[in-house]
């Protein structure tokens, strides 16, 4: 078949050539009841042709429910496994996703969905959990199905935007297929590579300010596993980012300004310590903030770059930025991609068990910054089941930095909108419906109606704490109300400690199945 000169440019292992394919003439390779990894990180670096070619397989051939795969991606792909939750083409699924059809069939019960720390699914991948029911020798993964912008002469491959657990795939499947993307250009040069070694003689992550690198800046692979190299020419898409409303620059403004105080308190420095910041729009209006503040001279150290950090970069108040994914608009990567020579100085990309690794977050001292569900008046944070057991997204990596980073912050609105109640759902709530982080875990809580600081504080310091400053006023007697009853209770039991009426701790989320409403009119 005939090879485009741009994919000859970016293929520089001839022998690949070679195995050169249209994605029609993979189909059957595919077989029901497979270990499939893909590339991609938060929706980018995903492989989209060859997922693409399934999907219109099983469509074509009214094969819904019958094709069916166990699916492992670094966190969520990109619309291709949507598509494929719609076609009932998932069986199993780990560690994240993100989209309202795979969330539904995992609610629906269609998809078997393991939920997992971002930092530790990889490894626990190589050791063989996820796939116990394979015969002792056998392959952990049937096939990864991986994303290049180039490959080296040695055969190793460049990945594009994101790394994620792409080493981990590649080290673990019996036989990979390449997509080199050549929409995208090629982002060699960029990366820094960790291989995976298992204990008990695992040498420590030697990385001691963000800008140091191991100096491996491909994915190495045993040419041998590579049965397929695909041309792909589409690039990621990443849906707009929602404008930051009135709440999340609130919280922004409560958020800085506590930085900025601790700044002059001494207990952070001038340019404060790596950052880490979620995703969504209270994640970028926080960092638009920063972009308009005083802090100069910043470093990153994330999971996933999102559009609002190029603000930081063009201004000077950010010298260099770690993560595992560039998760950027079609604006903003087409910013990116123009400003390449100063950008790409200042950026590297890292496998995730290392962007997230525990010991490298607290060795380094983040400021960790992400948004949850919901957060309990104790702190108790919710970041995955809605009203305790409807899944949204999965857990991500929001507690490998929470649980280690100097500052932990969880930010959010104090309520969130609903059809039922012109205030909203409460985000602060007496009991937490499900626990993600627990109390042990987070420093500091901030809604757009303030900021707690909760360092050193006992649970009912906490708790007032919480309430006083981070509740919604309609919120705030109801939930002030519930403390006292409840402390009136513990106070006769002799259990003080973190007080609790349990008929009552959940009355928020009963209420609001109910009455469509978190207001509860009475505890009796």
């Amino acid at each position: 078949m005939t090879i485009s000169s741009v994919l000859k440019k970016r293929v520089r292992y001839a022998p690949y050539l070679e195995r050169l394919v249209q994605p029609q003439e993979l189909v059957p390779l595919f077989r029901t009841g497979q270990n499939l990894g893909w590339s991609g990180f938060t929706g980018v670096g995903a492989p989209k042709i060859v997922p693409q070619v399934l999907a219109d397989h099983v469509a074509t051939n009214s094969l819904q429910g019958q094709l069916r795969f166990n699916l492992f991606v670094g966190a969520s792909a990109g619309p291709e496994e949507s598509r494929w939750a719609e076609l009932d083409m998932i069986s199993r699924r780990s560690p994240h996703q993100v989209g309202k059809p795979i969330s539904r069939a995992i609610n629906d019960g269609r998809i078997q969905f393991f939920d997992k720390h971002l930092s530790m699914f990889p490894q626990d991948l190589t050791y063989g959990f996820y796939t116990r029911e394979r015969p002792a020798g056998a392959p952990i993964l049937d096939y990864a199905i991986i994303e290049a912008t180039a490959i080296k002469e040695d055969g190793s491959i460049v990945p594009g935007p994101s790394v994620g657990a792409s080493p981990e795939f590649v080290a673990v499947a019996d036989k990979v297929i390449l997509e080199v993307n050549t929409a995208t250009p090629s982002f060699e040069g960029m990366h820094d590579i960790d291989m995976p070694v298992n204990p008990p003689h695992r040498p420590p992550y030697p990385y001691m300010s963000v800008d140091q690198r191991n100096g491996l800046d491909s994915i190495p692979i045993d040419p041998a596993k590579v049965v397929a190299i695909v041309e792909s020419n589409q690039r990621d898409i990443v849906p707009p980012n929602t404008e930051a409303d009135d709440a999340s620059r609130a919280i922004a403004s409560h958020l800085i300004g506590f930085l900025e105080h601790e700044v002059t308190c001494g207990r952070l420095p001038a340019n404060l310590h790596p950052l880490q910041s979620g995703i969504g729009n209270i994640a970028n209006a926080v960092i638009e903030g920063l972009s308009s503040a005083s802090f100069k001279n910043l470093t990153v150290w994330t999971e996933v770059l999102q559009d609002s950090f190029l603000d930081l970069f063009e201004n000077g108040s950010l010298d260099f930025a770690t993560a595992t994914s560039i998760r950027l608009t079609e604006p903003g990567f087409r910013r990116f991609f123009d400003n390449w020579d100063e950008f790409s100085k200042k950026l590297c990309l890292r496998s995730q068990v290392v962007s997230n690794n525990p010991e490298l977050i607290r060795r380094l001292g983040v400021i960790a910054m992400n948004t949850p569900v919901e957060v309990d008046i104790y702190a108790h944070a919710n970041s995955t089941n809605v009203s305790g057991s409807r899944m949204l997204n999965g857990l991500g990596g929001s507690a490998d930095f929470l649980r280690n980073a100097k500052l932990s912050i969880m930010h959010t609105p104090a309520a969130r909108p609903s059809k039922t109640d012109p205030t909203g759902i409460s985000t602060i709530v007496p009991m937490a419906s499900h626990v993600d982080q627990t109390e042990h875990d987070l420093d500091i809580v901030v809604t757009d109606q303030g900021l707690a600081d909760l360092r050193g504080l006992s649970p009912t310091e906490r708790a007032r704490e919480i309430i006083n400053h981070c509740a919604h006023p309609d919120y705030k007697p109801i939930l002030t109300d519930y403390l006292d009853r409840a402390e009136f209770y513990a106070r006769k039991h002799k259990c003080l400690h973190e007080p609790h009426i349990l008929k009552n701790a959940h009355k928020f989320h009963i209420n609001l199945a109910e009455k469509g409403t978190m207001k509860v009119d009475s505890w009796d």
